[in-house]
């Protein structure tokens, strides 16, 4: 290989460096243009991705609601047949008692306890309700 032939020597490549130095102004033309469009690349690209993400978290929240109804009808159902077992114990209760306090003794047995257990059961959600009163309080007391 010949010296002129090789990268970075002779006048031609110090020619181009020394415009290069100056800035002529194609070379700024050609810089800006090649900025813009990689602008605009970046632009498309940032839209794609805004898109994919749209679709992505729309499928998601589709997917969810569609577990979140199954979840909802389930625990509505459970929550109906632990009502009936509920009744169905008072009413056992009931008939278990009656022979020996008799009916109005049975009744007024049950009624009493049930509503012990009502309020105790009110009391642990008022201080449960307190507790979380107090974490969103503004002034942290």
């Amino acid at each position: 290989m010949r010296e002129e032939e090789l990268p970075g020597s002779g006048q031609h490549n110090d020619q181009d460096f020394d415009d290069a130095l100056r800035g002529g102004e194609d070379d700024f033309a050609a810089d800006d243009a090649s900025l813009a469009e990689d602008v605009m690349a970046l632009i498309d690209d940032g839209r794609t991705y805004v898109e994919a993400e749209i679709a992505y978290q729309k499928s998601r929240a589709a997917y969810a609601a569609n577990r979140g109804k199954s979840a909802a009808l389930y625990g509505i159902l459970a929550a109906a047949i632990v009502h009936l077992l509920l009744v169905a114990i008072v009413v056992g209760a009931l008939l278990i008692l009656a022979p020996m306090l008799g009916p109005g003794g049975a009744t007024a047995l049950v009624v009493g306890i049930l509503t012990v257990i009502a309020i105790i059961l009110l009391l642990l959600a008022r201080g449960k309700a307190q507790e979380m009163g107090r974490a969103f309080d503004k002034d942290g007391q």
